[in-house]
């Protein structure tokens, strides 16, 4: 899985001046480059900032859902999340939104070291109890995360070829099934962050202070999000966080873990391509999905 060609080239200059002609208050701030991924390229902006810049088309609808969601979604959770800060307006020589949001000072979840299991697990769920309230009709859909897992079953199956033989395949196609037979999300579709692994967390002194990348937030069913927890947890510690989301029953769990197996195989392929640090996020999530 290649990281897609950008449609448009997002320099430091072209930041640079975007932030002088619109947000000129800011632009004595040093810029310098921070990271570039599938659909934004981000520019620290002084100590607090980070600048975010779609450099593909098709990142235009997944930003301006972040400008018109994240501030409220920001002010029910108790960890950090970049609600827009300030936002610009597409022009000329840049016609695409883009956003100024808050840095959140820590390290990714999937470049920490040892971390506390057990806070983790308490404000994960916390987490996804505040942000798993109904979304409203309008709220934003999306065809990949949210939805039924028999929607996604070819791309599993395919993904499937990439595990290796330190891995029971068996045993993972048989976790996937149990998701595929529990009973579907039958109550109102719920906010979702979407995309919720650990390179989308933020660690603190070993604790969990940040969420990051709402790009694919989206309404539908919260076992794609409570995938997270087999992502980021030993399997000793998973039913911590169930309880502080509020208890999950069963048919929930097997949804939740099934998606597990989805982001694991998706990883292992990513990692196929270059991403090595995904590999280790893989077969780690894997391995718990195949321990419990």
């Amino acid at each position: 899985m290649q990281r897609p060609d950008a449609d448009i080239e997002v320099s430091i200059d072209l930041a640079r001046w975007l932030l002088r002609s619109q947000h000129p208050d800011l632009a004595g701030l040093e810029l310098r480059p921070f990271d570039e991924g599938w659909d934004n390229v981000l520019y620290r902006l002084g100590d607090s900032l980070i600048v975010r810049l779609p450099r593909r088309k098709v990142a235009v609808e997944l930003m301006l859902n972040e400008q018109r969601w994240l501030g409220d979604i920001a002010r029910r959770t108790t960890l950090k999340i970049p609600a827009p800060l300030r936002v610009g307006t597409p022009c000329v020589q840049f016609n695409f939104p883009w956003s100024i949001v808050p840095w959140i000072e820590g390290t990714p979840g999937d470049q920490v070291g040892a971390y506390d299991q057990a806070a983790c697990a308490q404000s994960l769920g916390t987490f996804l109890r505040q942000l798993h309230e109904s979304a409203p009709h309008d709220a934003p859909g999306n065809d990949f995360r949210g939805v039924a897992l028999a929607q996604r079953r070819d791309t599993f199956d395919e993904r499937c070829k990439m595990i290796g033989s330190d891995l029971d395949v068996s045993v993972i196609r048989h976790r996937f099934q149990a998701a595929l037979d529990a009973a579907p999300w039958a109550q109102s579709p719920r906010w979702l962050h979407g995309d919720l692994h650990p390179g989308n967390t933020v660690f603190s002194q070993g604790q969990l202070v940040g969420v990051v990348d709402f790009g694919d937030m989206c309404a539908g069913d919260p076992a794609t999000d409570l995938a997270g927890a087999w992502m980021l947890l030993e399997p000793d510690h998973l039913q911590r966080c169930f309880e502080a989301y509020g208890g999950v029953e069963d048919d929930l769990r097997l949804r939740a873990r099934g998606w597990a197996t989805i982001f694991g195989v998706m990883f292992l392929s990513i990692a196929s391509s270059g991403y090595e640090r995904y590999q280790r996020v893989g077969r780690i999530t894997l391995q718990r999905v195949a321990a419990t």
